[in-house]
């Protein structure tokens, strides 16, 4: 059964971010989600457009190992992200779930107050180590 709320803090890729909101980071290629753990909104970072879902599914498109294709559309897509995290299940997406994901979920971090320098530590210590996978990653990251 489905309890809506926030994410539980031990659910699988669930990172608290310092403000408290509570994003989970995920491989798509791994398959669905487990059931009663499906978010209110995903944010998906891919090259190849979603596959439909049950809940509403933003594509960023984003090539395996670099930068989204729309650096604008990325910073909105990830801005609302990190707004709706507040109240719902947000899921941040991409193939693997490292280095797009992590890129994107250290985006958030500053966004909540992580200074850019080190939101892709803070993210490999939150999330995963593999976080953020490339030199370019790391950049957008900073700036």
């Amino acid at each position: 059964m489905d309890e809506r709320g926030p994410w539980p803090v031990d659910a699988p890729g669930v990172v608290v971010l310092p403000s408290g909101r509570r994003v989970r980071g995920r491989g798509v290629r791994a398959g669905a989600p487990p059931p009663g753990l499906e978010p209110d909104a995903a944010f998906q970072c891919t090259w190849q457009r979603p596959r439909p879902q049950r809940w509403p599914v933003r594509w960023v498109r984003w090539p395996d190992f670099g930068l989204p294709l729309v650096p604008s559309d990325a910073r909105a897509a990830l801005h609302e992200a990190w707004e709706r995290a507040d109240a719902e299940r947000v899921e941040i997406s991409c193939g693997g779930g490292n280095g797009r994901t992590g890129t994107a979920l250290a985006v958030l971090a500053v966004l909540d107050g992580v200074a850019p320098t080190d939101a892709v530590a803070w993210v490999r210590e939150h999330y995963r180590e593999s976080a953020v996978e490339t030199p370019w990653q790391r950049w957008w990251v900073a700036r």
